[in-house]
């Protein structure tokens, strides 16, 4: 349908995101992403699937099959590029693909240039969709309890640092069905570390968890049905007194934004106003996005 409004034959398809959700598959490739390293061409006849055979199983080969997608060995895009008949038109996203690639095209081809239509469609969460997110939410919050609940009894009777937080609530997530991997590298941050955004703690320079402090934790896990990403802030014996002051500004950030009425298709930036504007307020400021998206 998408072909036919933007009056394109094919379309030709080189992010991973949107092909993992096409076809319904998923992959390994890319540490903490299920993507796997593909190329798609569809038009109103066919789609061929264009990744190193090795890896599709004979049973995925025959649902695949079924289903009217040919596969082709990765290697091969560049020349099926180049079979795309001359005079037809093949739609792309030119951010999303590399000139490199579309030199493979016949001189006639016409581009026909805009999102790709699975961006869009993949944001927009079915019923099912969010309950499956529901669902892994659910299982990874239990992963949470049953780590806190380890912190808890843990804190001043045994010698906690930064990695073993780490590896206790990764243990935590194992467990939980339907758990696949973690979906980034665990931050667990104590004090002036937490400041550093994207901070990770090695086994040459970590902190012990001991004393007054706040201890920042922020991770996620892929399970079969969504992918999570939490951010928990706990304290440690007595917060500071510019401590609290830091948190309720941030509290204060977080219930302007959650009060906020805002137009259909506002733009995010203005958004992100609405939620420092209580800490501009203090004449602080923070170096970071606010914010964003589930699933």
């Amino acid at each position: 349908a998408s072909l036919k409004e933007k009056g394109a034959d094919w379309h030709f398809i080189a992010t991973l995101d949107d092909i993992a959700w096409l076809f319904n598959l998923r992959g390994a490739d890319v540490s903490f992403n299920p993507v796997f390293v593909s190329f798609a061409l569809i038009n109103q006849q066919q789609a061929t699937l264009f990744v190193a055979l090795g890896k599709v199983d004979a049973q995925l080969r025959g649902v695949l099959e079924q289903d009217g997608v040919t596969l082709r060995d990765y290697s091969e895009v560049a020349a099926a590029l180049a079979e795309v008949p001359d005079g037809a038109s093949l739609q792309v996203d030119p951010a999303r693909v590399t000139a490199g690639l579309l030199e493979n095209l016949a001189s006639g081809v016409k581009l026909v240039e805009g999102l790709n239509p699975t961006t869009l469609a993949k944001s927009r969460k079915s019923l099912a969709d969010a309950e499956h997110i529901r669902r892994a939410m659910e299982q990874d919050g239990a992963a949470l309890c049953e780590f806190f609940a380890w912190l808890d009894s843990a804190l001043g009777r045994e010698r906690i640092t930064e990695l073993t937080i780490d590896e206790h609530l990764t243990a935590a997530r194992t467990r939980r069905p339907d758990y696949v991997s973690l979906s980034f590298n665990t931050i667990a941050a104590f004090n002036g570390n937490g400041a550093m955004p994207h901070y990770h703690a090695t086994e040459e320079e970590h902190a012990v968890i001991e004393g007054d402090g706040l201890l920042l934790i922020d991770s996620g896990g892929q399970y079969l049905g969504g992918t999570t990403d939490i951010t928990r802030m706990v304290p440690i014996g007595t917060p500071s007194e510019e401590q609290k002051r830091d948190c309720t500004r941030v509290l204060k950030g977080v219930i302007a934004l959650s009060r906020a009425q805002f137009p259909k298709g506002i733009l995010s930036p203005l958004l992100d106003a609405i939620a420092r504007a209580p800490i501009w307020a203090e004449g602080v400021d923070y170096g970071h996005g606010t914010g964003h998206g589930v699933g």
